[in-house]
């Protein structure tokens, strides 16, 4: 009896363990914070410090494949271009491109059995898939782990005015505290009792999500109830109020706005009151957005639902990584920065700051870079080797391909679905966009994929995804509107911004290609032929001139009917490359305008600035490398080093101008493939 007992206890614990492993190995691939807005605070804020309490094990993935992108408008000109727009910054990809399209949803809480993720990434991209061949200089590469811990990547804005942006400041300025009347009123913190404090405070909590709280107006004066109003809506941010009549009796009513039954109830009310802002207060208030490990979109999702507005509201200069520590300007209309200040009480991963009132939004691509700090963890190179790599990258640059980002993480590339586009061939996005596909994907994908395939039902097909924003289901649901004779209707549903990085891509691939080949071809000086820039427009060189530019004058076209080439046998690539992708390099206006190709011109190499770097030496493999700008706010200590310590890091720093990857400066450095597929392999040899 008791061996029986003991193999069933046994048989018990054996399956815990592996259930449990499959568990934690989920978790370590979703961020605690991107699951925020479905957990209560207390319990986001264990979860994060669970998370944190350990290194993550994830592969070193350079711009990281997450969850679908928001329809959000963006601005990003496909028209007209003679210098490359800033499409993005500083080596970091938008949103569109981070995910590299695909449909990744949120929270699926599946672990499907089988293959590894390293496995899983067999399918993917390396950079000889996508053009990237060269290196500038000679020296001896080493190995190293690129984003072993998102706090190994910090950015910092650097903004119009040339300054790094940091957030070292959490005061409000003395105009939020304007108020308009003359005569003394009483503060908005006294109109309200402790008993009604602690109520509205756990409303705003969720734990009585459905619920509300009431506070009775006794003495019913306009005045007294519009004080009520604006203390509850100033101290505890993401509460609404309105006012009802009871039985003869006023109260002014507290509710969640996420609540759905408080949502069905206002929906019968008028709409909310307008915020008093005095004339002499700038309509934005700008602000320093510090977060950690959320993309920039994700925290402005946040940000609008905890103050009840709408994303178009805010307006920034550039997009920012999700998987770093990062530091931004954002500018946001007609929200008080006592409003904003308030939300550092509430949220994770986010700290607001550095708050000003000014008369204009932000606008993208007017920032002038971003400086870096990267730490690469368990470096294999000597002093020496670091030395000699780190001279090179301050003096002479790195090339300036598009990174991996643009290209996506499965075995389907963005390019591909953009060289369709171009092509004209609407079945074969439809294809490359919806048939099954090995490599990582969620379960959800997988099953929809194959129902596609199964049956070409759109409506189907749909079923199978739990969250119908992705591209995927973009598109299954155009074409469960407009049927599959209207492609091009069908397709418009997925955003803009999307739409147009899959022909962006193309272009990103031809150009890394065509910079291979003008590198091998003539190497890092200026020959007959080669572009410059003057102003805005290219000029192909002179030998005699050529004699008087450097490497670091010349610029490359992307393809398109606004560019020209240059006039060596490398320019001639571009029509034989475009001819053999099925393209006619003289025609690049598409029958849609959207996808009419301009062109743009982009330098071939970079060179960054404010280059330092330091080999540091360490025991503890969870500690962070970076003193970061809210730690130094918290007055918490620096991290310490130990010159003896068992493990070796590499921390550099440096600036780079917008529209340019830092992972492949890093590249130059390592003389390492900074695909997924190969930081995988790399991570995984480390982790066992």
């Amino acid at each position: 009896m008791w061996e029986n007992a003991a193999v069933t206890a046994t048989r018990f614990l054996s399956n815990v363990v592996r259930h449990t492993s499959r568990v934690f190995a989920r978790w370590k691939t979703i961020s605690v914070s991107e699951i925020q807005p479905r957990l209560s605070p207390r319990l986001y804020k264990q979860l994060a410090l669970m998370a944190e309490s350990e290194p993550t094990p994830l592969p070193a993935q350079v711009g990281e494949k997450r969850g679908c992108p928001e329809d959000e408008e963006q601005n990003t000109p496909s028209k007209k271009t003679k210098v490359e727009e800033d499409h993005k910054n500083g080596g970091h990809p938008t949103r569109d491109e981070e995910e590299g399209l695909g449909g990744e949803e949120e929270g699926d809480g599946e672990e499907e059995e089988g293959e590894t993720f390293a496995d899983m990434m067999k399918h993917g991209l390396t950079e000889l898939d996508v053009g990237i061949l060269k290196y500038v200089s000679d020296h001896e590469g080493f190995s190293g782990i690129l984003k072993e811990r998102y706090s190994d990547f910090v950015v910092h804005e650097i903004n119009k005015q040339g300054k790094v942006v940091h957030l070292d400041d959490l005061s409000i300025p003395a105009e939020a505290e304007d108020v308009p009347e003359t005569e003394e009123q009483p503060k908005e913190c006294d109109v309200l009792t402790d008993e009604q404090k602690k109520q509205l405070t756990e409303l705003q909590l969720f734990t009585n999500k459905e619920d509300n709280v009431s506070i009775e107006v006794m003495d019913d004066t306009k005045e007294k109830r519009t004080l009520v109003h604006k203390a509850i809506k100033s101290q505890f941010p993401g509460l609404e109020t309105k006012t009802e009549e009871k039985e003869g009796r006023k109260y002014i009513v507290a509710y969640h706005a996420a609540g759905k039954k408080a949502l069905a109830e206002v929906k019968t009310t008028a709409a909310p009151r307008k915020h008093f802002w005095p004339k002499n207060r700038g309509s934005y208030c700008h602000f320093v957005l510090y977060k950690e490990n959320k993309d920039t979109m994700d925290a402005i999702n946040v940000l609008s639902k905890f103050l009840r507005t709408r994303p178009n509201m805010f307006s920034y200069m550039g997009t920012k990584d999700k998987r770093a520590i990062t530091v931004q300007e954002i500018a946001v209309l007609k929200i008080t920065a006592e409003r904003l200040a308030h939300l550092n009480k509430c949220l994770m991963n986010l700290k607001l700051g550095n708050f000003s009132y000014k008369n204009h939004p932000l606008k993208l691509g007017e920032l002038q870079g971003n400086h870096f700090t990267v730490v690469i963890r368990n470096i294999s190179g000597s002093d020496e080797q670091v030395h000699q790599s780190m001279t090179s990258l301050k003096q002479t640059g790195f090339i300036n391909y598009f990174g991996m980002q643009r290209f996506g993480t499965t075995a389907v590339p963005t390019q591909q679905v953009g060289r369709a586009i171009l092509k004209n061939d609407w079945n074969q996005v439809v294809d490359l966009i919806l048939k099954p596909r090995p490599g990582a994907e969620k379960g959800f994908l997988v099953r929809c994929r194959e129902e596609w395939a199964k049956t070409q039902d759109p409506e189907a097909a749909l079923k199978k995804l739990p969250n119908k924003r992705c591209v995927e289901g973009q598109l299954l649901r155009g074409l469960s509107m407009y049927g599959k004779k209207n492609i091009i209707t069908a397709f418009g549903l997925i955003p803009r911004n999307n739409r147009l990085m899959y022909i962006h891509s193309y272009q990103s691939v031809v150009w890394n290609t065509m910079v291979s080949r003008r590198i091998e071809a003539f190497g890092l000086k200026a020959v007959e032929g080669d572009l410059v820039l003057e102003g805005t427009t290219a000029r192909a060189l002179s030998a005699e001139e050529a004699e008087k530019h450097s490497i670091h004058d010349i610029v490359m076209p992307l393809p398109g009917f606004d560019v020209i080439y240059p006039s060596h046998h490398v320019g001639k690539g571009y029509r034989e490359l475009l001819a053999a992708d099925g393209l006619d390099i003289d025609n690049m206006r598409h029958k849609v305008k959207d996808y009419s190709l301009a062109g743009a011109y982009r330098r071939v190499l970079i060179r960054p600035t404010d280059v330092s770097w330091k080999v540091i030496q360490y025991d503890d493999p969870k500690i962070s490398l970076v003193h970061s700008d809210f730690e130094i706010l918290e007055n918490k200590p620096a991290p310490v080093f130990n010159s003896e310590g068992k493990y070796r890091a590499l921390r550099m720093e440096f600036s780079l101008p917008p529209s340019t990857y830092a992972t492949m400066a890093i590249r130059e450095v390592l003389k390492l493939d900074t695909s997924i597929k190969k930081q995988t392999q790399l991570n995984t040899t480390w982790f066992n």
